[in-house]
């Protein structure tokens, strides 16, 4: 359709049609005139630079509370430089040092277990080297030792026999002074009995002799006949004496020989229970062995008590430190050097843990945002150099460099200032200002970009 025609559905309903306006071509010549002006007058950009607008941005560090409390102190206003490690705010919390203490206490009651228990084993050690020596000792010894009692079991017996026959040779001599006695004694009969004889003959003879029957020969004779019988019945009572005397002597001696023997039974008896004791001693290796597993036994309890005291401080350690640490937490410091934006919290509120109490940027890290067409995308790269031009100092460029491009386009923000490129499909990008000791790009700062596409 041209202006000089009318579409029918325009006609109006009674049939007349409407007669064109000349007043249209106007406004179009107007806007005509304006786009060939600004293309005429307006600087053409040279191809080996690519022009961008965008804003200055900065990465936003917010500090927040690692322990929830009150707010004492903040020691910083919007606007202020501050250090990386210094304190710019501090929350009060009462139950933290009562807990500290607390763990402080566990930590020595720890501490105190773990050297009881090293103490301990200490103990068990000395106790099983010990044990050892004993055991290599009793190892050594008792077969000397079962060998002497043996031998004294032997001497002793040996001494019973001994004392044994000479009971047995007391008794032969008892029986032997026994039977003189009896010799004796019939000696002394028959003596008698001849002296008896002796006797009557001479008293007989002592008659005959009176009447003179017999001489005195014959009477002598009869006289010496009773003398003789009479030494005979005296030499066989001394004998008989001599022979009792015997029995009592060999009855004394076999008493005696009796003693030894019971003497000589009792050191057997002494020494069979030396034997026994000996034997009993044998078993003290495997007795000692025992107790040495026991005490093996004692050092594993010992050793695992040790261990679980010293877990036991490792874990009062750790909360002792984590308690220290939410002690250290209520100093809150920066963990930047920058500047603060932002201060949402004024001391004496409430606040819990991860709250916001500032906000820093880093002067030193910000960089420009902008956006290129995706025709021109293909032209830049990471790594190369930009000039970067402020509003408030547009004749002193900044030094900048791309550090990251948009994987993926999106359509244009709201902050593209030509209409006409609002419709393009564009790809943001990241251009690093490297600044100066005298701060001149802030946050919020609208800039142009040129990229030296040589």
């Amino acid at each position: 359709m041209t202006l000089s025609k009318v579409n029918e559905s325009e006609v109006p309903a009674s049939g007349k049609r409407r007669k064109f306006n000349p007043k249209l071509l106007i406004p179009i010549a107007l806007i005509a005139a304006g786009f060939l002006a600004w293309r005429w007058f307006s600087p053409q950009e040279s191809g080996d630079i690519l022009k961008i607008s965008g804003r200055v941005e900065a990465d936003e560090t917010d500090i927040g509370a690692k322990t929830g409390g009150r707010i004492v102190l903040i020691a910083v206003h919007e606007g202020d430089m501050v250090k990386v490690g210094q304190i710019v705010a501090e929350v009060s919390d009462d139950e933290i040092p009562q807990q500290l203490q607390g763990a402080i206490a566990q930590v020595a009651s720890a501490q105190q277990e773990v050297l009881q228990a090293q103490a301990d084993v200490q103990v068990v050690e000395s106790r099983i080297q010990e044990a050892e020596a004993n055991l290599k000792q009793s190892r050594g010894d008792t077969r000397g030792r079962m060998a002497q009692a043996e031998s004294n079991v032997a001497v002793a017996e040996g001494k019973v026999a001994q004392a044994t026959a000479e009971v047995a040779q007391a008794d032969a001599q008892v029986n032997q002074a026994q039977a003189q006695v009896a010799q004796a004694q019939a000696q002394k009969r028959q003596a008698q009995a001849t002296l008896n004889l002796a006797v009557k003959t001479r008293d007989r003879y002592t008659a005959l002799l009176s009447q003179g029957a017999i001489n005195q020969q014959q009477f002598d004779q009869a006289q010496s006949n009773v003398e003789a019988a009479q030494a005979t019945v005296d030499t066989a009572q001394a004998s008989i004496e001599n022979a009792i005397a015997s029995i009592a002597t060999a009855q004394a001696l076999r008493d005696a020989k009796k003693s030894a023997v019971s003497a000589a039974q009792d050191q057997v008896a002494a020494n069979q229970g030396g034997v026994t004791q000996t034997q009993a001693t044998e078993l003290n290796p495997e007795i000692r062995s025992s107790q040495l597993d026991v005490l093996i036994q004692q050092k594993q309890q010992a050793i695992a008590r040790l261990a679980a005291a010293q877990s036991k401080v490792k874990n009062a350690q750790a909360a002792q430190s984590q308690i220290q640490k939410r002690i250290d937490s209520l100093k809150i410091k920066s963990p930047i050097d920058g500047i603060v934006q932002a201060r949402p919290i004024e001391p004496g509120a409430v606040v819990a843990t991860g709250k916001t109490l500032l906000t820093l940027i880093n002067p030193k890290a910000i960089y420009l945002r902008g956006y290129i067409p995706e025709g021109e995308i293909g032209k830049i790269h990471t790594g190369m150099t930009a000039n970067v031009f402020l509003d408030s100092n547009p004749k002193t460029p900044l030094t900048a460099t791309i550090a990251s491009i948009d994987s993926k386009a999106s359509f244009t923000p709201e902050n593209i200032y030509f209409k006409s490129d609002r419709v393009r499909q564009m790809f943001g990008v990241r251009l690093v200002i490297e600044q100066t000791d005298k701060i001149l790009a802030k946050p919020g700062m609208p800039a142009d970009a040129e990229i030296s596409l040589k």
